[in-house]
């Protein structure tokens, strides 16, 4: 959600100094790509950082890699022997964030996939402590429903985007397919007996979801 300027500069100045070879990807991002506002940025990437150093993950799984500013926020916080598988469907943007995974020395610790996240998931042998989920919002519930068996019993999915411009509260009309597809994931996880779920309204609305039971 927006904050005043005046706000966000204070907050920032009183948070975690922002990584200069983040701050140069942020740039970068706006710069190169129309939609650059997709980028996760400052504040949400400290609380990524922070979330990520907290739970200490072998494996983290994030759905939306874009330029790769929320998958460096989130390896920050591996154990040593952790990994991060990212997914990414549009592969004109793999290079851009391999190449800011090796400036900041995490490159050998991100495993980039390319593709459809819902063909992709079922290959991952894997169980996830952490999750990220910030791709197409009409998949998400999708996505959460293929998600949750991998998660550990306490682990954290975070689902990105989960207030939708405050349109999650507004008048919908019958062809906004991506507020509609989030209305009803956040039902449909406020009501999972599975998970605890909380909404931040941390820019766009960001949900942590801890798994309580399988």
């Amino acid at each position: 959600m927006k904050i005043d300027h005046l706000l966000e500069k204070y907050i920032l100045s009183h948070s975690v100094e922002e990584d200069p070879i983040l701050t140069r990807l942020y740039r970068e991002t706006h710069l190169r790509l129309v939609n650059g506002r997709m980028c996760s940025g400052h504040l949400q990437g400290t609380l990524l950082t922070l979330l990520s150093h907290l739970i200490v993950p072998h494996r983290i799984l994030e759905i939306g890699t874009y330029t790769g500013y929320s998958a460096i926020c989130l390896a920050k916080g591996l154990a040593p022997d952790g990994l991060l598988h990212t997914i990414e469907i549009n592969d004109e943007l793999v290079d851009f964030a391999a190449e800011y995974f090796l400036k900041t020395g995490l490159k050998e610790k991100i495993i980039q996939h390319v593709g459809d996240a819902t063909d992709i998931l079922p290959l991952l042998n894997e169980k996830f402590e952490l999750a990220f989920l910030d791709a197409d919002k009409r998949q998400y519930l999708s996505h959460y429903q293929m998600i949750l068996p991998k998660m550990t019993t306490g682990g954290l999915i975070i689902a990105d985007n989960t207030l939708w411009g405050g349109k999650v509260v507004g008048k919908i009309t019958p062809n906004d397919g991506q507020t509609i597809a989030i209305l009803e994931f956040n039902d449909y996880v406020n009501s999972d007996p599975r998970v605890e779920a909380t909404i931040l309204p941390m820019r766009d609305g960001m949900t942590l979801l801890r798994k309580i039971s399988d």
